[in-house]
């Protein structure tokens, strides 16, 4: 049987292990974590104590599917995978090479027979010629390996590293007290998607002007533009990183990332009436965890309806975390945010990656479905059309002055266009809506 250490930034706290004769895992909590006053689990779904009645079989699925959501996705797992010689599909040794810097505070390796063993600390220089002499490569090179190590083991599909910053300087780390602080997301290698960068740092700085909580963000041009996105997991002090434990999702509701989607299997006549995957109610029935439960159903609302009047069609059960923590689960800052329709490629899907009520498109929305969206999420309607009247405004009276300042930090003027142009033709048919909502 392989076992891994895991650990919640310093603190050990439990085992992964995998039996490879029957191909389940399971998780054990240390005693000493049990035993911590202000202890608490790594996600709701494996509980300090043994669920009783549980079959193994029912545990490893809970254990695989939630260590699986720390993966990356589609061709960076590829890379990751090809680069330690390794199968796609060997969760314990894709946790042995990417798990000593995931999302959240999770630090997993081999266990040890020394426990007093010390971690191996790095701090690697990384310039802007050579950033940009990277992102100019990947055609040749895959831009999460970096001097033979995958430096990714943060979800989706998108290009980026993981980098510590401090000032101005630009740094690959690995060690126990060094983490990375920032997200570094290089404009997309497919040229129908080299405005992404752009039209996401708008994006999220119009979500910040608009009240929402999100992770701060930075366009930088090495000359090529490069997005910036603050972790808001991570917390530094005196050159030490403190890592905050958060779990997205699909992991605080017990799915896959195959599960991500509403309609997880696609929008075909034959399967497109199966919608077992994330869905808005069920994001909103995890908010009876929170400690601020009132708080968190209205920036959660407010969420929902923001994605709707950008535009975002993939705004799915990975593209929200919570910090989890011993009281419970709170929403944590937005991230991920695109007009989808403004990029202008035909590749990328139209339909909604959770429904509002049946509505899995802009034109199937209405003011029947908003009350839907509400009944479903055990939301009083009222709350409902109030905020989507209030944030439709309150977008439209924010768009020239960000417009302006996106144009100060190098946005194209032809991504601030067809961004405005999605975006105020929502928010004036949904502000209409609300009053018939």
């Amino acid at each position: 049987m392989t076992r891994l250490e895991v650990r919640l930034d310093q603190d050990l706290v439990g085992w992964l292990a995998h039996d490879g004769a029957t191909n389940r895992f399971s998780f054990d909590y240390t005693p000493q974590w049990r035993a911590e006053p202000r202890s608490f689990p790594i996600t709701p779904r494996i509980p300090l104590e043994p669920v009783a009645g549980q079959t193994p079989e029912s545990h490893s699925a809970e254990v695989r599917q939630f260590f699986e959501n720390l993966l990356p996705e589609g061709e960076a797992l590829d890379h990751a995978a090809q680069a330690n010689g390794i199968s796609k599909s060997n969760l314990v040794g894709l946790m042995v090479a990417l798990g000593k810097e995931t999302a959240g505070a999770l630090r997993l390796a081999v266990a040890r027979e020394d426990a007093h063993a010390v971690d191996h600390e790095e701090l690697r220089l990384v310039t802007k010629k050579e950033l940009s002499e990277r992102i100019r490569q990947r055609a040749e090179l895959p831009f999460s390996v970096w001097d033979g190590k995958v430096r990714l083991s943060i979800a989706g599909y998108q290009d980026k590293i993981a980098i510590y910053q401090r000032g101005d300087e630009w740094y690959l780390v690995e060690g126990p007290r060094l983490a990375s602080t920032v997200i570094l997301k290089p404009m997309p290698a497919r040229p129908q998607l080299a405005a992404l960068p752009d039209n996401e740092y708008l994006c999220m700085q119009l979500a910040q002007r608009s009240g929402l909580d999100v992770a701060a963000t930075q366009l930088v041009h090495v000359p090529e533009p490069v997005l910036f996105v603050r972790r808001f997991d991570r917390v530094e002090q005196d050159h030490h990183v403190r890592r905050l434990h958060i779990i997205d999702g699909c992991q605080a509701l017990g799915l896959s990332a195959s599960m991500k989607y509403e309609r997880p299997y696609g929008d075909g006549r034959d399967v497109r009436n199966i919608r077992d995957g994330a869905t808005y109610a069920k994001l909103f029935s995890l908010l009876g965890q929170s400690p601020q439960p009132a708080r968190d159903r209205q920036a959660l609302l407010r969420w929902v309806i923001f994605q709707v009047l950008i535009g975002n069609t993939d705004a799915h059960g990975k593209n929200i975390s919570f910090f989890c923590g011993v009281e419970g689960l709170r929403l944590a800052p937005f991230y991920d945010l695109v007009c989808i329709p403004a990029l202008g490629h035909g590749g990328l899907s139209s339909t909604y990656a959770m429904a509002i009520g049946d509505a899995f498109t802009e034109a199937e929305v209405t003011p029947f479905e908003w009350a839907s969206f509400a009944r479903e999420c055990d939301l009083p309607l009222r709350m409902v059309s109030n905020e989507l009247e209030r944030l439709a405004v309150r977008i439209l009276d924010q768009l020239p002055g960000v417009e302006k300042d996106a144009r100060l930090a190098g946005v194209q003027n032809n991504v601030i266009a067809s961004v405005h142009s999605v975006i105020a033709a929502n928010c004036l048919r949904h502000a209409k809506m609300a009053d018939q909502t």
